[in-house]
């Protein structure tokens, strides 16, 4: 496995380790604000944090913290999990936590940063994903990038207190600008 450390214009990405086991990362999951369109929703530990990180570490997982250049802030995660290296198809998810930072583009920067690394890098062919409808900054970022839905699975859970469908998009590589 190749799960090297990026970078972009703004951001460093570094694959996720023991040193991003934090209180910080820790209140990210369990904020309402932040886990509102997760499927982890909060009651998080730093001892369930340690486990989840390590197995990902050891299963070699393509999951990096991102950091602001110069600083060297953590604000988020990204992965691509699982890849089916037969279809050169992998999912991707990510998560922006430091919600000082919402708003100012990074995550749209990572996502294509990462994106080009899973086209140009990995050779994927295909990046899928999974948004809860109702989540609009990520599903018009998504649209933005050139993610198309695939599929709706109806009633899927409750977000935000509202019954919500899920969205399944992919973008092909040669859709990929």
């Amino acid at each position: 496995m190749n799960n090297i450390n990026l970078e972009s214009e703004r951001l460093t990405f570094k694959r996720v380790s023991n040193e991003h086991i934090t209180n910080e990362y820790v209140s990210w999951i369990n904020d309402p604000e932040v886990n509102m369109y997760l499927e982890t929703r909060g009651n998080y530990t730093l001892e369930l944090l340690k486990a989840y990180v390590e197995e990902q570490y050891n299963n070699e997982v393509f999951f990096w913290a991102i950091h602001l250049k110069g600083i060297k802030k953590h604000i988020g995660n990204i992965k691509i999990d699982p890849i089916d290296y037969k279809t050169s198809f992998g999912n991707y998810g990510i998560l922006m936590g430091d919600k000082s930072n919402w708003g100012k583009g990074y995550a749209k920067e990572a996502t294509l940063r990462i994106l080009d690394y899973c086209f140009n890098e990995i050779k994927l062919s295909k990046v899928k994903l999974g948004v809860i409808e109702d989540n609009d900054k990520a599903v018009g970022l998504y649209k933005n990038i050139g993610f198309k839905i695939d599929g709706v699975t109806k009633n899927i859970g409750v977000y935000n207190n509202k019954l919500c469908n899920s969205l399944s998009m992919s973008l092909h590589v040669k859709d990929f600008k």
